[in-house]
Formats: C-alpha cells, structure tokens, sequence
C-alpha cells in the first residue's frame, strides 16, 4: 500500500472514529439527563432499582461499572495500540504536544484537588478531576461543524487518548487495595502465552478473546481493577493483518467494538451513574473540598494546565498548534478537556466507593462538566461567527 494511500486510510478512519463517538456523546447526554431527571422525581424507587438490580451473585451496579467498563477499556487499549504504533502517536513529533498537554491537564487539577483537600483526608479523590470524556467533547465540537478545523478533531482525540492511558496508570497504581499474587502471577502468565501467540503470528480474534475473559476474573481476584484486563488484553491483539490491504484483528476488533461502546455501554453507565438526588443538596454542598476540587480542578485546572503546558512547548519550539488552528480555537479545547464526566465519575467511584463523598463528587464532576462545555461552546461560537463574517 502506498504512502498516499495510507495517509487517505488512516484520515478517513479518523473522520468516522469522530463520527460514531460525536453520535454516541448526544446519546450520553440524554442518558444522563435522564437519570438525573429520574432521581430527582416520583420515578427516583424505579431508578434505585435499576442501578441495584439484582442478576444472580452480583448487581447491575457491578455489571455496568466492573465488566461492561472492562470493555470499554479494552477499546482504549486498542485505541492507545493503534496510534502509537500506526497513528497520531506514531512519531515524536507527532505526539510531542498532545502528550504535553495531557500531562499539564493532569497535573494542575490534580495538584489543585490536593491542595484544596490536603486537610479533609479525602486525598484519594486526587485524579477525579484530572479526566476528559473523548465522546461528551466530541459532541460538542461536532455541534459546530465547518468552522472546527478537523486537525483540532484529532489532536483532542490524540490528548484523549494519551489522558486515557494516564487515568489507567492512576487507576492500576492508587485505586488498588490489596494484592493477591497468585491471581496477579496466573494473570501474567496468562498475558504471556497470548503475547507469544500473538508474536507466532496467530490472527484469530477468538484465541485471544476466550482466555480474555479468564483474565478479566484473574485481575479480578487479584485485587487490581478488572477494567485494566481491558487494557493489557488490548496490548496482545495483533496490529498486524494476513497483508497490507486486510484489516487487522486489532481494527477488526475496535471496529467491531467502538460502536457497542459509544452507543450503548458508555450511555449505559452514565445513566447508571448521573442520577445525584437533590433533595437534600444545598448551596453549601459546593463549598465542600471534595466538590470544590472535583469541579475548580475540572474547570480551572484542565484548560489552565493544558494551554500552560501546550504554551510553553510551543514557545520553546519542540512543538507547533495543529495545523489550520488559531490560538482561541486551542483555547477553547483547552477549556472542553474540563468535561470529565463518565471518566470522572468511574474514578470518584474508585476512590470513595459508595459514601456521602462520592455523591459530593459526583456535584462536582457534572457541575465543573457542564461549566466547561457551556464556556467552551460561547468559545467556538465565536469563533464560528469570526468564521463567517471572514467568509
């Protein structure tokens, strides 16, 4: 396949990965303005039930948070896969700015939660606001058509995607109590077998996705969030397709899979995650340290820490603004990065469980969410209009 060629593939698999995760943000809008709407009324028993359905030994809360997002990361991993080794983070050059400003977006909300927190001894819930929701931003973006370069499309799903493997870094090494090494050992060992099958050159997708499911219970036991079985079953999916105009398993699989996620798994788990009753919220809830760092470190630490960063990498001549974008375009990427929603929501689960603290989070996270989108949409509205007029 020649290099024109390629460059034609990978733009147009860009355009529909951004199409199918636009459609699926509108759907985790309304699912999530449902449940809100659901808790807040007569329907909030019915809502309750479903979020604690029983389905044999487990509840619908542990099927929705545990495996249906085991599946969602394993889509990540395939995403993170995919483009370092054939995509937007393939190079150096390409990855140097969408990594600096993933790295600034995590470490300015995460050092403002802990300063803001660092007396309440609810440090745990430090990454909460350091998380940037690919599909809600994409939503949103899309909502202003033409005048949103496409390059500024793909670096933020470049950022996403880097933010992704940074959360899941966060979530292996702080959200994990205690460790089982037997089941740690036995999942190694089992994620080495499928490596070297990999290696050998097997390309069925089955050999890899029946033990895959072992695997998910071995992290399990093991103590390690069984989400991060997703991630390492992604690492051993073969890149490589029979040859160069076949698709490979791993494109096969987040394919086959991207849908599924976008249109059903992630609306699935913000519905079952949103509905936050206000019947006994007041105004004074904001000024708690769990609140206030989930949302000032959503709405002020993620557009303070990416354009700080972005600022400074640029200045120093390491990296440049995507092509064909301005600087208030950038900024108003920058202030998106603050919708964390179902990404902050999963890990303000992690960390506080099921306590008072997790709803003070979840106010937090939708409030500095929805503070973000709101800013970021008056930012691209008027760029569109300064698109028109120069039109």
């Amino acid at each position: 396949m020649s290099r024109k060629a390629k460059v034609i593939r990978r733009l147009k698999a860009a355009v529909e990965y951004i199409r199918v995760e636009a459609l699926g943000g509108v759907l985790l809008i309304g699912s999530a303005l449902l449940a809100f709407a659901m808790a807040n009324s007569p329907l909030q028993d019915a809502y309750d039930a479903f979020v604690h359905l029983k389905i044999g030994p487990v509840d619908s809360h542990f099927v929705i948070n545990d495996v249906l997002m085991a599946i969602f990361f394993l889509v990540v991993g395939l995403e993170i896969k995919r483009e370092v080794l054939d995509g937007e983070l393939s190079s150096v050059k390409r990855a140097i700015l969408p990594g600096v400003a993933a790295i600034g977006g995590m470490a300015v909300p995460a050092i403002l939660y802990v300063v803001l927190n660092q007396e309440g001894g609810n440090l745990r819930g430090w990454a909460i606001p350091t998380a940037t929701d690919i599909a809600f931003s994409l939503a949103i973006l899309t909502l202003f058509g033409k005048s949103v370069p496409i390059a500024l499309k793909i670096f933020l799903t470049a950022l996403a995607i880097i933010d992704d493997l940074l959360a899941v870094l966060a979530i292996a090494v702080f959200y994990t109590s205690s460790i089982s090494v037997l089941h740690l050992g036995l999942s190694f060992g089992l994620l080495a077998v499928l490596a070297v099958l990999s290696w050998r050159g097997v390309k069925s997708l089955w050999v890899y996705l029946i033990p895959g499911v072992l695997l998910l219970y071995l992290v399990y036991m093991s103590g390690v969030h069984a989400t991060i079985a997703g991630v390492l079953l992604a690492m051993v999916i073969p890149m490589k397709g029979k040859d160069e105009d076949s698709d490979s398993p791993l494109v096969t699989l987040e394919h086959a899979l991207h849908p599924v996620v976008s249109y059903f798994i992630l609306p699935v788990f913000a519905f079952a995650n949103s509905g936050v009753g206000m019947a006994g919220f007041s105004l004074g809830a904001m000024r708690d340290p769990v609140t206030l760092g989930s949302f000032l470190g959503l709405f002020i630490g993620k557009q303070l820490g990416v354009m700080a960063f972005s600022w400074a990498a640029i200045k120093a001549k390491v990296a440049e603004l995507p092509g064909g974008v301005n600087w208030w375009q950038f900024y108003g990427l920058a202030v998106l990065t603050g919708v964390g929603f179902t990404m902050s929501l999963f890990i303000g689960g992690l960390a506080f469980g099921s306590g008072e603290d997790k709803e003070l989070a979840k106010v937090g996270v939708m409030a500095g969410s929805l503070a973000s989108a709101l800013l970021a949409g008056l930012v691209f509205w008027g760029q569109r209009n300064s698109h028109l007029e120069e039109d």
